[in-house]
């Protein structure tokens, strides 16, 4: 029991679980934007090739990715907030050595760990707010939280390019007081209130298979934009991918403890859910990527510019999420969930008008469009998710829903990548991903705007998909306190 009047009982524990866990969101997110608006900068001071740079980001997500569901299995087993704390500290010591780095090499290794104490923090955040609210507040919380990280979304990229002016290694150092904060917070206010599981072991060759697999399929899309489609390495890739992945679905379909539970896919919801995340965070995660280089590349835009130009799309999430949590709650969140990705694949499509020296009031339309209808879909698709299964499944289903939108997102960059560095001459790439295309000729330019058009008609497409398939899905989900053994079958 911590100091604090915190008994089941209580109407202000809740509150206290979403303050530690929208503390969580906040470090997550003000690090994805400081750290992606930095990467010009990063890849002139430590000289890295072109995919280093990319990797920096793809390694962290591909990490935090794999090993969300065996965090998730770790909290079933031994208690949620132990894990929730144990990420911060993580978190904080990798921040800590990846500001010393010197080479892209060492960054990347700091940012192996950075993505093991990310996933103690994904895999825990959703099933700590869903333990501690009533169903009927559920999308209030998950909206509170998605708004706390829209608001660390506005932040970082601002942050990120003030950062870089004093020198890029704060980037990284600033996450250190707030890891240590958030781990003080979490061990003050948590309690375990979960029943805990009754299987035990790890899937270590479930989660091999998946990393290497995955692993495999990222570096293939990232690599053979740069280095051409019959490169050995794109070619071993893909078909590690091809042999592994599928692989991974019968050892889980089979396995004695699987790292992914296919039981929770026999409810319809949450399987639309799921599906729903997986493409939420492919069509719009490569996003504040692709326009950090956008800002800086083709409009010349300084680093802090570029951090307040990015601006438009985390104010459009803050805005909707809370209102579209508070509407689920009241009317249930189908038509909203569908009506967000509508909403997202509008302004993807409006995107593919920018040009090179487009008006920036444009991307601001466009880009707060894609950040509402995002807002307008996350926080009522993950209540009804994590509403759909029983309290003691809560840490696994959240792992699993963030490794498909983790899985989506990592996917998204390495997709976009791949299209955006296609049939476009190296030395234009690098003035571009370094920020330096001051002498860039408008036709020197036009081969990356046009291969950016075509990321963002795929993005669009992949938005609508989702639309469809959120239309779909079951209307309502089961009571709290129904057994499982009641939940829909898949049809």
């Amino acid at each position: 029991m911590s100091f604090l009047s915190t008994r089941r009982n209580s109407p202000h524990y809740k509150w206290w679980v979403l303050s530690c866990t929208s503390l969580g969101m906040l470090l997550a997110t003000i690090n994805s934007g400081t750290l992606i608006i930095a990467l010009p900068d990063l890849e002139r001071s430590l000289n890295t090739s072109l995919l280093e740079l990319v990797w920096v980001i793809l390694v962290y997500m591909i990490v935090s990715t794999v090993l969300v569901l065996t965090a998730g299995r770790l909290s079933d087993l031994f208690g949620r907030k132990t894990a929730y704390v144990v990420g911060f500290l993580i978190f904080s010591l990798a921040s800590l050595g990846a500001g010393f780095a010197h080479t892209g090499t060492v960054l990347i290794l700091w940012r192996v760990l950075q993505g093991v104490g990310g996933a103690f923090l994904f895999a825990n955040s959703a099933a700590l707010v869903t333990d501690a609210f009533p169903r009927k507040e559920l999308g209030l919380a998950m909206g509170t939280n998605t708004m706390v990280a829209a608001v660390g979304l506005v932040i970082g990229p601002v942050l990120g390019g003030a950062f870089v002016a004093i020198s890029w290694p704060w980037v990284f150092w600033f996450n250190v007081p707030l890891g240590i904060l958030g781990a003080a917070w979490g061990l003050l206010v948590l309690e375990e209130r979960s029943g805990r599981s009754t299987e035990r072991g790890l899937d270590l060759l479930g989660t091999s298979t998946f990393v290497v697999g995955l692993t495999g399929l990222v570096l293939a899309l990232s690599k053979g934009g740069l280095s051409g489609w019959g490169n050995w390495l794109v070619i071993s890739g893909f078909t590690a991918a091809a042999i592994l992945l599928p692989l991974f679905v019968l050892i889980e379909r089979h396995g004695r403890s699987p790292m992914l539970d296919l039981a929770l896919f026999e409810d319809r919801l949450f399987t639309a859910a799921s599906a729903t995340a997986f493409l939420n965070g492919l069509s719009r995660f490569a996003l504040m990527f692709l326009f950090v280089f956008y800002f800086q590349g083709p409009q010349g835009k300084s680093p802090v510019l570029a951090g307040l130009e990015l601006a438009p799309m985390a104010i459009g999430m803050l805005v909707a999420s809370p209102l579209a949590g508070i509407l689920a709650d009241r009317h249930g969140s189908r038509g909203l969930a569908a009506l967000g990705m509508l909403v997202s694949a509008i302004g993807l499509a409006g995107m593919t008008m920018l040009q090179a020296h487009t008006a920036y009031v444009w991307s601001a339309l466009w880009l707060a469009l894609v950040g509402i209808g995002s807002g307008m879909f996350n926080s009522p698709n993950t209540a009804a998710m994590m509403g759909s299964v029983p309290m003691h499944r809560r840490g696994i289903a959240a792992g699993a829903r963030v490794m498909l939108q983790n899985t989506g997102a990592v996917i998204s960059i390495a997709f976009v990548m791949a299209i955006v560095t296609a049939a476009v001459p190296k030395d234009v790439l690098f003035k571009i991903f370094s920020g330096l295309t001051s002498g860039l000729s408008a036709d020197q330019l036009q081969p990356f705007i046009s291969n950016m058009h075509l990321a963002l008609w795929v993005l669009a497409g992949v938005s609508l998909l989702g639309a469809v398939i959120s239309m779909l899905r079951p209307a309502h989900v089961r009571a709290v306190d129904e057994p499982v053994e009641h939940m829909p079958q898949a049809a």
